[in-house]
């Protein structure tokens, strides 16, 4: 008797095969618009189905190591990584997927919107890059952050080409050296300090507990100017070269891939997941570093346009994942043979897959949406758009990466014992899913962000106005959402006004993370009623269904049983 081998899953296409991506990019770009983007997508999603998936496998199973000395007992302090990885930051140059939006050409093409098709890019790159849309969302950050006015041209001028260059050979990506073990998110308690040098660039000493990418070329840090305050406004941000190469402090015997002078790595973090992200723990030492913006002008605001960078990529890489997640449980679905039949035709399978590709869709929906809004801050500096973003950024980022580690734990399921084995890779979304409610901010941490621009920044005045606005869309689509949405924005409208009047209240804090969530949901149901009421059936449904799922807590098997093939 032979022996039964379960044929391996094989997505659909990740463009072609992903509806509402391609009505999304329609709606948002026009006709004209997503034809000038479809081939730039077409080759990024053939990369992923072919060479790219091959390289994420061949950097999962070879992780980062530390190499502190070289064979003649200098220390190096050299991260050694795989070619798969390496494959990855070519493709990640090669598809423009930093640079897009810094792009000239791309500007001119797509305007403010040359941030959706960045988007559109990273719903495709990120969930098989072995992470390396972690390094790609630093670099965007650290990119957006050297194109403020009042950083130096010259430090402009000579990292910001390099960090959205094309060409694999000269381009590079940043790390975020930020957090501190003894303040983690508590950024009042960081104890690094800067101090200027004769040449006006200055010297940073500290220890840096949680640095991602540490293999990058450059970082972001922040630290405490000489002579200035305590609290976390008067931080400041610096760009501090990790190599040798890039750093005037170097001998000229030191190797130019060695660590730069007073960069220490102490260690590589074991962590739960993305292991095959390089994550260390690297100590200062009067290392050379350049100051991005005065360092005599608190620094936090200029910082955080770095962090609203990475949030919304942080909600696009769940976003991602969970769509691919799902292509993945479907394809297993309709191969695997259960009580004569496929998997795909069980009414409750179906049930569950269709809860899923709800939450999906509105997590595509929630990100997209704060990558249009950061496009037309960028482009054209809207006022309306970058007071939405204030809140949209924290909210997308929080809800999404719940969302992606509750879905992560259904796809594992979904595959039975083999979700459980390591070389199916199925194990990994639920691992990796688990970092996206902690980088950048804890759900509680993003819930009391959310918290401070309501009450300090009347950041919730445009949220209201569109879900309001999402309210008259959805009544001729369905009046029974429309209802639905109406009683929530009324509800949100009572709740901040209570939280106005007392915003320090214990009962208000302890009741941040409920409120945050319920705007979050609030906002998707809105979001996909726009793109209900321009024509799509499918975000329709979603509407409809993400609507009594999350907002009225109600059962939606059986329509998403029935609807799993639109859904899908």
């Amino acid at each position: 008797m032979s022996r039964y081998v379960q044929p391996a899953p094989t997505p659909d296409d990740p463009y072609t095969g992903d509806p509402l991506l391609r009505s999304w990019l329609e709606r948002q770009l026009g006709a004209a618009g997503h034809a000038a983007a479809k081939g730039r997508l077409a080759d990024l999603a053939a990369d992923v189905a072919g060479p790219l998936r091959a390289a994420h496998a061949d950097a999962e199973a070879h992780p980062p190591a530390l190499v502190r000395y070289d064979p003649w007992g200098a220390r190096v302090d050299r991260v050694a990584t795989s070619a798969g990885w390496q494959a990855q930051r070519a493709a990640a140059a090669r598809h423009a997927v930093v640079a897009l939006p810094y792009l000239e050409s791309a500007r001119g093409t797509w305007g403010a919107a040359a941030r959706v098709v960045q988007h559109a890019l990273l719903h495709l790159y990120g969930p098989e890059s072995a992470t390396f849309s972690c390094p790609v969302a630093m670099a965007d950050g650290a990119a957006a952050l050297l194109s403020l006015p009042e950083v130096d041209a010259g430090v402009r001028d000579a990292w910001l080409p390099r960090l959205t260059a094309t060409d694999p050979d000269t381009a590079i990506v940043s790390g975020q050296w930020m957090t501190e073990s003894q303040g983690g998110s508590d950024l009042s308690r960081s104890s690094t300090t800067g101090r200027p040098a004769a040449d006006g660039s200055w010297r940073l000493t500290g220890e840096k507990w949680f640095c991602s990418a540490a293999d990058a070329a450059v970082a972001v840090a922040l630290a405490r100017p000489e002579g200035a305050g305590r609290g976390s406004r008067v931080l400041a941000p610096f760009l501090v070269p990790r190599y040798a190469a890039d750093s005037p402090l170097a001998g000229a015997t030191t190797a130019a891939d060695a660590a730069a002078p007073g960069v220490t790595v102490h260690r590589l973090k074991d962590k739960l997941g993305t292991r095959a992200l390089p994550t260390a723990e690297i100590g200062l030492r009067d290392a050379y570093a350049l100051p991005l913006g005065d360092p005599a002008v608190p620094g936090l605001v200029r910082a955080m346009t770095l962090v609203v960078v990475t949030r919304v990529h942080n909600a696009s890489a769940a976003a991602s994942g969970m769509r691919r997640g799902l292509a993945y449980a479907q394809a297993y679905a309709r191969l695997r043979q259960v009580a004569g039949g496929p998997l795909s035709g069980n009414p409750l399978h179906r049930a569950t897959l269709g809860a899923l590709a709800v939450d999906a869709a509105g997590a595509f929906a929630l990100a997209g949406h704060a990558f249009a809004l950061l496009g037309r801050v960028e482009v054209g500096a809207d006022p309306d758009a970058s007071a939405e973003l204030r809140v949209v950024a924290p909210l997308a980022k929080l809800a999404t990466g719940r969302l992606a580690v509750s879905s992560a734990a259904e796809y594992v399921e979904a595959f039975g014992g083999a979700g459980y084995v390591e070389d199916t890779g199925v194990p990994r979304l639920l691992r990796d899913a688990q970092v996206l409610p902690i980088w950048e901010g804890t759900t509680n941490v993003l819930a009391l962000d959310v918290l401070r621009a309501v009450t300090r920044e009347d950041a919730a005045a445009p949220l209201l106005r569109r879900l309001a606005a999402a309210v008259d869309l959805a009544r001729p689509l369905a009046p029974a959402l429309a209802d639905t949405l109406a009683a929530v924005t009324g509800e949100l409208r009572g709740t901040l006004a209570e939280v106005a009047e007392d915003p320090g209240a214990a009962t208000v804090l302890a009741g941040a993370r409920g409120l945050a969530l319920r705007m979050a949901y609030a906002l998707t149901t809105a979001l996909l009623v726009e793109h209900a009421a321009w024509g799509d059936e499918q975000a329709e449904l979603a509407a409809r269904l993400w609507a009594r799922r999350w907002l009225r807590h109600e059962d939606i098997s059986a329509d998403a049983h029935h609807h799993l093939d639109l859904l899908g």
